[in-house]
This record gives C-alpha cells, structure tokens and sequence, in this order.
C-alpha cells in the first residue's frame, strides 16, 4: 500500500497542478484498509449529523451498555430499542443498528465478502440497509477498505474544499466534481484526490 500511495501522490502532482501545493504541504496520505466492517458501519450510523466529539460519545455509552465489549449483531438484536436508546441513539438510528444487525444476521449483508466486490457492488449492498445512504457508502470503501478510486461526490467538505481550490463561485455539483476529477486526471486515485481537498480546507 505504501508503494501504491507514493504512485497515487506522483500521480496527482503531476496532474493537478492546483492540488499539487496541497499535497507537498500536507504530506502523506494516510488512507489504509482494516477489517472492523462492521463496528465501522454501525459507528458511522451513529455519527451521522452529529460532531466527531458528540458520535465519540454517544458510541462509548452505547458500548458501555455491552459491559464495554462492542456488541454483536445478534447481542444488538437480544436488547430492547427502548435500551439502546439511552445511549443518547435518535429513535431513528436506534431502528437503523437493528436493522444492519438484522441483515447481518439473515445473511443478507455477508459484510466478510465485502472485499471482493466491486465499488459499486460494495453500494449497492449497503444502501439496502436503513439508514445507510450513498455518502457513508462511499466513506466505507475509502476509510475501511482502503478503496482509493472512489469520488464522494455528495460530501460537502470536498465541494467546499473544491470550490475554494478551483475559484469557483458556487457550490459545485456532482456534475461539476466530476468533470474537474476529470479534467485533473485523478483516476484511479479519487479517494486520494479527495482526501487532500479536505485537507486544504485546513491550510
């Protein structure tokens, strides 16, 4: 993979010449697969609209109804919606774990097989589940499976990132991302792309 990142980060300096002082400014790319799929997806549930510090904590209570061990989907399924809402969990998402655990269980998520598919499979498979739309799709295959061809064309970060980079006077649309992806020759390392977008946002 560090091989594969230094090709990514060559490949956007050469191409992009607007996202190239990004890059020598913020240095490494940090994206890397790991195998918590499921643990990630019922976080990512939770984190939903909410600041990082607030999903931090409304998760721990949520473990900590599980003794502190993050709960299986069949532990999920065993306990009351009534108790899982005192861990600070909308009625909303509260319905959404259940039903991820509930997938899993059924076997209508294999999340195991996850890996082998492809993008768009991998979306397909998750926005089955209640409360899993195509913007925590996308954060999934870029933050868990280490996916680096994947353009998040709905998150507002990197249309707020884009429009400050590449002077544009409005909000781009999906459209416009992915004409600029494009034009910029970020394929096949939109997730990289992407990535240093948001962290210009910080410079």
């Amino acid at each position: 993979m560090v091989d594969t990142m230094q090709t990514a980060q060559q490949h956007l300096l050469k191409n992009d010449p607007i996202l190239r002082p990004v890059i020598l400014a913020v240095g490494d790319c940090p994206l890397k697969s790991h195998d918590r799929y499921y643990q990630e997806l019922v976080e990512s549930i939770i984190g939903q609209q909410l600041s990082i510090k607030a999903a931090a904590t409304i998760a721990a209570r949520f473990v900590d109804l599980f003794d502190g061990k993050f709960p299986s989907p069949q532990q999920i399924l065993a306990e009351s919606h009534e108790r899982l809402r005192t861990a600070g969990l909308s009625n909303a998402k509260a319905n959404y774990i259940r039903d991820l655990a509930q997938h899993i269980v059924d076997g209508k998520l294999a999340i195991e097989k996850l890996p082998s598919l492809s993008n768009d499979q991998v979306t397909s498979e998750l926005v089955a589940v209640k409360g899993i739309g195509e913007w925590t799709a996308h954060m999934f295959l870029m933050f868990s499976l280490g996916r680096l061809d994947v353009l998040p064309v709905g998150d507002l970060g990197l249309k707020t990132g884009i429009q400050k980079l590449y002077k544009l006077k409005q909000l781009p649309t999906s459209v416009d991302i992915t004409t600029i992806a494009k034009k910029y020759s970020w394929h096949p390392f939109e997730s990289v792309a992407s990535w240093y977008v948001w962290q210009s946002l910080k410079l």
